[in-house]
């Protein structure tokens, strides 16, 4: 099923959104301010973002510049005022796909809904990219990941952060280094949310099947995806 990411920091607009994309069969997730909507987008997966110009904090063109430096193709559209012009002319410029003046007559917001998922999916590439470490298996593609034969449900960020290694395999990281590459905005908090998720891939790729872990702590440095260790 399709899934909606809405931001709109006025509640009774993303109800309204939410109840209506929820008719047309969509699933949804609402955020009220920039920051959480940027947190949303990177830990679970979305199909189309539906952005409001005017967010407390961080503004939604700040949001749309993170998230095309991350993702060049997911459609995003924006919400704006009827006087927010420059803001339409900089959101296109920024990267969004179409954008819907406030207020807005619903059946419109659903064409250019249909209109936006209906381009990305022709321009979808048809090739797959797969990684392969060891006995894992990583499709940047369907964003699928196996770990000797077995299929490994991970959120979205468990899946880049994955994939940073396996594109970077034996090179000794820092946490600095992977907070900068895996969380590419600007994350306002310390580098123990590295440790987290590096926790949350060993449970989810070693302790379910018994394998041993290839991700590795350098004590003192950080963390390194590397050959499983034989005892002779």
């Amino acid at each position: 099923m399709t899934t909606i990411l809405i931001v709109e920091d006025e509640q009774q607009i993303a109800r309204v959104l939410q109840l209506e994309l929820s008719f047309e069969g969509y699933e949804t997730i609402v955020t009220h301010t920039g920051t959480d909507g940027l947190l949303a987008f990177h830990d679970q997966p979305v199909d189309l973002i539906l952005l409001d110009v005017m967010l407390p904090g961080m503004n939604g063109l700040d949001v749309l510049k993170r998230i095309r430096k991350h993702n060049e193709t997911i459609p995003i559209i924006l919400l704006t005022a009827k006087s927010e012009i420059q803001d339409k002319v900089n959101g296109l410029d920024y990267g969004a796909n179409d954008y819907v003046t406030k207020p807005f007559e619903f059946e419109e917001l659903l064409a250019r809904i249909r209109v936006a998922l209906r381009f990305t999916t022709k321009a979808a590439p048809k090739q797959e990219q797969a990684l392969e470490f060891e006995d894992i298996t990583l499709n940047e593609q369907t964003r699928e990941v196996w770990r000797a034969g077995h299929l490994v449900e991970l959120t979205v960020r468990e899946f880049d952060l994955l994939a940073h290694f396996m594109k970077h395999p034996r090179l000794v990281q820092s946490r600095e280094q992977i907070l900068n590459a895996v969380w590419s905005y600007d994350y306002f908090g310390d580098t123990n949310v590295v440790d987290v998720y590096i926790r949350y891939l060993r449970q989810k790729l070693d302790q379910p099947f018994q394998l041993p872990s290839l991700l590795y702590t350098v004590r003192g440095v950080g963390y390194v995806l590397k050959e499983a260790a034989h005892e002779a």
